[in-house]
């Protein structure tokens, strides 16, 4: 088992770090701010365009591989490979779009959208990992806050996509090639396990409230300034001016180490669970420990808020380091393998509930440009941006508002999957009425359901299934995403389009008939989904009174595999 460096400093710069590689890891929700420009300047139709589509969410959602590494390798590995991997599929797709080499074949085209998109994959996992495990009792809330910046991610690239590189795809290509993977070498040296939060600090809910309302306010910067740069004529000094504030807001998080650094808590090792670490054995001369340490940390922990009694703690370490073994299999709360994890109903459900939701959003996303095309809307920057203003809203909100109820209610975060799923049907019956003046708010309210999906499922699967293989389960379970694509917009969306579009005799489709039988499929698929939910939710909600009984987080205790 590989060891890690684990740091001796709380995990809040590793977290600001994340913020930047989470907006990183966002590139493929730049698919429709270049789509189009792969239909006019490589000729291809809509069926082609969404098979495209299907490989931007292939490459992004299919990360058993960035899974398995997260657990052999150190963050930094995992973050470089996928700063490898954006070089090289956009680098290919930047010499097409910009015609310095001529003819490339659809398939390398694919191929190329797929690996550019997977540095997405290697990129959420290495920070969200690392994350959860340096913020082991806060795991709603952080997953909340990073995918809440992700969400973000298109809005962000849209600003720089019409301040910076003047609408053009092929510069935004250019970017993608370079400016990922230099970020991310930058940045990577910053993501690495630290000693995990133990929330015994009082300014640590302090410091969560800051980076969520930073991120608010970034999220209606973004909004308020693309929104005017479409109404209004900017002069370049203005325009570079939002630019230069944007990356001021995203530079917000690390405040909080910057404050800790000039006023340090009066709580030395940064809490009691700073403590129990340092006092395990691990105070050898390179302060090395396992990977998943943090995870076993954490159920320390537990026992700490149960009273129990110091050979109870010591048992419960010499299990997580492996000394002591057990034969049962893991309950539901505590720490699986993944193929024991497979065979678990719950499992299943999580993924299936997961998949009816994202699925059939990402069809929209990925539809985006054509939707508003055949609605009269020519200019899509600003759907794009309305849609992910909302998107990170939801992925926020989804985080902070089920952790909330969770903690003072034991209610299972997945009765809010139940919930907007719900809402999502009532959203495709408005966007396939197509009725003048609803396209916007049906983009937004989409936008938030399709982001409460995301931050409800991170923390789900590890509160049911454990940290310590969360990664390759949580790439599983995203494995919904690129499903839903396939199915729903490469197959149906598209054949639906392109249809529509012979019957006009034209290349692009125009009227609510190009879009209006896929949004009824979609509408049905979430009926279902919003049932599922429910079921699930009933199923688990023993589960969650037994982990966040009397209102805090108490890990059960792990079995050894």
């Amino acid at each position: 088992m590989v060891t890690l460096k684990v740091g001796t400093r709380p995990p809040w710069v590793g977290l600001g770090a994340a913020v930047w590689l989470q907006i990183a890891s966002g590139n493929a929700y730049n698919f429709p701010l270049y789509s189009h420009s792969l239909k006019s300047v490589l000729g291809f139709n809509q069926r082609q365009l969404t098979f495209l589509g299907v490989a931007n969410d292939v490459g992004e959602n299919v990360g058993i591989l960035p899974g398995i590494a997260c657990n052999k390798f150190p963050p930094w590995v995992v973050l470089l490979i996928g700063a490898v991997a954006c070089f090289f599929g956009y680098g290919v797709l930047w010499l097409a779009v910009s015609r310095t080499v001529e003819s490339l074949p659809f398939w390398l085209l694919w191929i190329a959208l797929c690996i550019a998109t997977n540095s997405n994959a290697w990129l959420s996992t290495a920070v969200l990992v690392t994350n959860m495990r340096n913020f082991p009792l806060s795991r709603g809330t952080v997953a909340g806050i990073l995918k809440g910046y992700g969400g973000l991610a298109a809005a962000v690239y849209t600003e720089i996509f019409g301040i910076m590189l003047h609408n053009s795809s092929s510069k935004l290509l250019m970017f993608l090639t370079f400016g990922i993977p230099i970020l991310c070498i930058i940045l990577m040296y910053f993501v690495r396990p630290c000693t995990p939060a133990s929330g015994e600090d009082s300014a640590e809910h302090g410091h969560f409230l800051f980076i969520q309302a930073a991120s608010v306010v970034l999220g209606l910067y973004l909004l308020t300034t693309t929104v005017l740069g479409h109404f209004l004529s900017l002069s370049p000094s203005i325009s570079y001016t939002f630019l230069v504030v944007m990356v001021l807001l995203l530079m917000a998080p690390l405040a909080i180490p910057v404050k800790m650094t000039f006023y340090p808590s009066s709580l030395s090792k940064f809490g009691k669970l700073g403590q129990v670490v340092g006092s395990t054995g691990q105070q050898n001369a390179d302060k090395t420990e396992p990977l998943l340490t943090p995870s076993a940390s954490t159920s320390n922990l537990g026992s700490f808020h149960e009273g129990d009694s110091a050979s109870d703690v010591d048992m419960l370490l010499a299990e997580g380091e492996g000394a002591v073994k057990r034969k049962r299999r893991p309950r539901r709360g505590e720490d699986f393998k993944f193929r024991e994890a497979l065979v678990k109903a719950d499992f299943w459900l999580l993924f299936l509930v997961y998949f009816t939701g994202v699925g059939s959003g990402v069809t929209v996303l990925n539809n985006l440009a054509q939707i508003g095309i055949a609605q009269g809307v020519h200019d899509t920057t600003v759907l794009l941006s309305l849609f992910s203003f909302c998107n990170f809203v939801g992925r926020l909100s989804g985080g902070a508002v089920s952790e909330h109820f969770v903690r003072s209610k034991t209610i299972p975060r997945t009765i809010w999957m139940a919930f907007t799923q719900t809402i999502m049907i009532f959203t495709y019956f408005l966007f396939a009425s197509a009725l003048d003046g609803t396209l916007y708010v049906a983009t937004a309210v989409l936008g938030i359901c399709y982001g409460v999906q995301f931050s409800t499922m991170v923390p789900t699967a590890s509160e049911l299934f454990g940290l310590k293989h969360f990664g390759i389960i949580f790439n599983f379970m995203s494995l919904g995403n690129p499903l839903g694509a396939l199915l729903f917009s490469g197959l149906l969306a598209g054949f639906i389009y392109d249809k529509e579009a012979t019957k006009q005799h034209a290349i692009s489709c125009l009227g609510p008939n190009c879009f209006r039988l896929t949004f009824l499929v979609l509408a049905g698929n979430c009926a279902i989904g919003a049932i599922l939910s429910i079921v699930l939710t009933k199923r688990i909600k023993p589960v969650y009174e037994m982990l966040y009984a009397g209102g805090s987080f108490r890990l059960p205790q792990s079995s050894s595999h």
